[in-house]
């Protein structure tokens, strides 16, 4: 089963590592049969070979039988015209890999608060607020003058009914039940949409439990009462800014793991920024201990073993990637790096 191995720039190259010592020792042990394709993108890429991203490794990640792609500087990159393509964002489009799937779950002796979390965001992949995927031609954003910048949102029924359903899905081998994130308040036509297509799929669940929840209320609820919530569906840039609270109240987005999967294809991607700050510093973006409430942690985190710690297939989807950084964390005991 041949991986193509993309090890990003910045620290991606380093965790990339990490992660490839875990799945050869298990790739070993449980004989899983796995072969590496290394091939670079990003800002190597560019001084090579003129691009961030060669047309081959479209063709490569359609042919492999998954992918693991690092962190990239894409804030660096130049112009696309110029060789600056962002290889998440093409991969997802080009793959249709439409639902970034980010569990996160409660570790003994990280976190931000101290409070459990158990919970698994479903972030639409392929449109919403992002420019870069928003159009067949062209860019998304555009400047009419020189002091006026605007920026096309695209919604689509087919795309919502899709990651509502594999939510709702994931829902059933968990707590049964579904949190749709919206601003339906503001964009009621949009948001409207998608609220609408969750509603459909939700009408063959009659077992799981749907709530709707406003964003901006989402992004207090989450830091409250992280507990609430057991499976998050959402559009795009709202999963990207509330998977981020929730990898922060878990430990870290280097403690998170991470998917971009399609109906036949799957990126595993490091959520954690590229920044070279911590290049050669054995640690990535780990959140230092906070002490449990209760004498033996009554009320804080679970403890490792329980049901809820080790359940569920998107727990398991990423698993190699947070055990290679616990190991990373454990040898800087004193000082941790976060990132973002």
């Amino acid at each position: 089963m041949k991986i193509l191995i993309l090890p990003g720039d910045g620290i991606g190259p380093e965790i990339t590592a990490a992660t490839l010592t875990v799945l050869d020792r298990a790739n070993g042990l449980f004989k899983l049969g796995l072969e590496w394709q290394r091939e670079e993108v990003g800002l190597v890429a560019l001084k090579k070979e003129g691009t961030t991203l060669p047309a081959r490794i479209v063709d490569a990640a359609r042919s492999a039988a998954g992918v693991i792609l690092g962190p990239l500087s894409t804030y660096e990159y130049p112009a696309r015209d110029k060789g600056g393509i962002n290889a998440s964002a093409e991969l997802r489009t080009k793959l249709d890999l439409y639902a970034n799937i980010r569990p996160a779950r409660s570790r003994l002796g990280v976190g931000l608060t101290g409070k459990p979390v158990d919970l698994v965001i479903y972030r639409e992949n392929t449109e919403g607020f992002y420019a870069d995927r928003n159009m067949h031609s062209g860019g998304g954003e555009f400047m009419p003058t020189e002091d006026m910048a605007l920026a096309l949102r695209r919604v689509t029924a087919k795309c919502c009914e899709r990651i509502a359903r594999r939510a709702f899905e994931a829902a059933i081998g968990r707590r049964r039940k579904v949190t749709a994130v919206h601003k339906a308040n503001v964009f009621r036509m949009s948001d409207g949409l998608f609220l609408r297509e969750v509603r459909k799929v939700a009408a063959n669940f009659p077992q799981v439990q749907l709530e709707e929840v406003i964003v901006d209320a989402m992004a207090a609820l989450l830091l409250r009462d992280p507990m609430r919530f057991d499976v998050i569906v959402t559009e795009n840039m709202y999963g990207d800014i509330l998977s981020e609270e929730a990898s922060e109240l878990s430990g870290g987005l280097g403690l998170g793991g991470s998917i971009n999967a399609g109906d036949e294809l799957c990126v595993a991607q490091a959520p954690e920024k590229s920044d070279g700050r911590a290049q050669g510093q054995r640690a990535a973006h780990v959140r230092r201990p906070v002490p449990a409430r209760g004498a033996q942690g009554g009320e804080g985190l679970p403890r490792r073993g329980t049901r809820r710690e080790n359940r569920g297939r998107d727990g398991r989807i990423a698993g190699a990637r947070p055990v290679a950084l616990r190991l990373h964390r454990h040898r800087q005991h004193v000082r941790r790096h976060t990132l973002g």
